[in-house]
């Protein structure tokens, strides 16, 4: 039989005379090895009809089936006598569905019901999402269905699917994250962060976007990204292309663009351990320790201008500021945490003040 006439019969598109034909090759060459072969990669490809129905549909038409069948016999058996009046090709199909056609339903409502429900699963599994979160005072490590692998910040999250089903690998980030992309040309990788969309294919690079800060910064290591901008009306607008070294800082307040090359380490360090500092604003270094630790930092007015270059190596809160207290004439006060209504405990306070 040729493969084309097993696709008409699931389609339900046989005459009468290939009917015949399809019935003679399953009662006689139905189970030999190459048949059996091309028959299944036949059904393998065949997709069928969106819509089949749900399974009380299948056992309706099943049913009647069964009740036409039986009721054939029970007229047979009343005259046995008296010839049919059916036509010898309804005769023959008759008793041809009562020893094959019942068993070949059965394994297409058992088939198609299964590849049904599988198909549901992996839709529903496509639509749902997974939300890991770094608390405060914690990171974490994220490892994605397509091999790629994120490291979150303290108190950083992201979204992503169960698997990536679409043409392209889209996550969520708030927070701060550093991304090995695993390598797929034809499944771009797109973080999703605020107003920014930084796409890639197989790369690493970092990524900060806590959505109290006022700028998005962008730092590739290898490989190459494209940022683009999600401008209000929700069009993408494409800013350029980044290569290795180069970090990228958008401000949301102006959406100016600013980049800087080289020295990108103080960027990325923080995924193993380090906090590195080149003349930065102590608001912003109170504001990473914070992160850090999780604590609150209350800094005075007349300190507010003072700037720190050093490096700390997973060193513990109190050494950090007792260094800083040498480098700048500043002191620190910790207030004790306070107990809340709900029976936890307030985060830490911390200020600093000119010494």
């Amino acid at each position: 039989m040729k493969k084309e006439l097993l696709i008409k019969y699931f389609n339900n598109q046989c005459t009468d005379a290939e009917l015949i034909e399809f019935f003679r090759w399953v009662k006689t060459d139905a189970l030999n090895e190459e048949d059996k072969r091309w028959s299944f990669e036949v059904w393998n490809s065949y997709q069928g009809t969106s819509d089949m129905g749900d399974d009380k549909n299948f056992l309706a038409i099943f049913d009647k089936i069964q009740k036409r069948i039986d009721a054939n016999s029970l007229e047979s058996n009343t005259h046995l006598n008296k010839p049919l009046k059916l036509p010898i090709i309804t005769k023959w199909i008759s008793r041809a569905a009562a020893i094959l056609l019942i068993p070949v339903l059965a394994f297409l409502f058992y088939t198609l019901s299964e590849k049904k429900v599988e198909s549901t699963k992996y839709a529903s599994l496509a639509l749902d999402s997974i939300e890991v979160i770094a608390p405060l005072g914690s990171k974490t490590v994220v490892q994605l269905s397509d091999g790629s692998e994120v490291q979150l910040n303290y108190g950083s999250k992201i979204r992503y699917p169960h698997f990536f089903s679409s043409n392209t690998r889209e996550v969520t980030l708030h927070g701060e994250g550093f991304f090995k992309v695993a390598h797929n040309t034809e499944k771009p990788f797109i973080v999703k962060a605020g107003d920014m969309n930084i796409k890639a294919v197989g790369t690493s690079f970092n990524v900060l976007a806590y959505p109290d800060d006022d700028a998005i910064e962008t730092t590739l290591v290898t490989g190459k990204v494209i940022l683009q901008r999600v401008k209000k009306d929700g069009k993408i607008e494409s800013i350029g292309a980044m290569k290795p070294g180069l970090h990228v800082t958008y401000n949301l307040r102006n959406g100016e663009i600013s980049s800087t090359e080289g020295n990108i380490e103080k960027y990325t360090s923080w995924t193993e351990g380090k906090l590195i500092f080149e003349d930065t604003p102590i608001l912003q270094v109170t504001e990473r320790l914070g992160r850090m630790f999780n604590v609150d930092f209350v800094v005075k007015d007349e300190i507010e201008s003072y700037t720190y270059t050093v490096t700390f190596t997973d060193d513990p809160l109190y050494q950090i500021l007792d260094l800083m207290a040498i480098a700048t004439p500043i002191v620190y006060k910790t207030l004790p945490r306070e107990k809340l209504p709900d029976g936890s405990f307030s985060k830490q306070k911390i200020i600093l003040e000119k010494r």
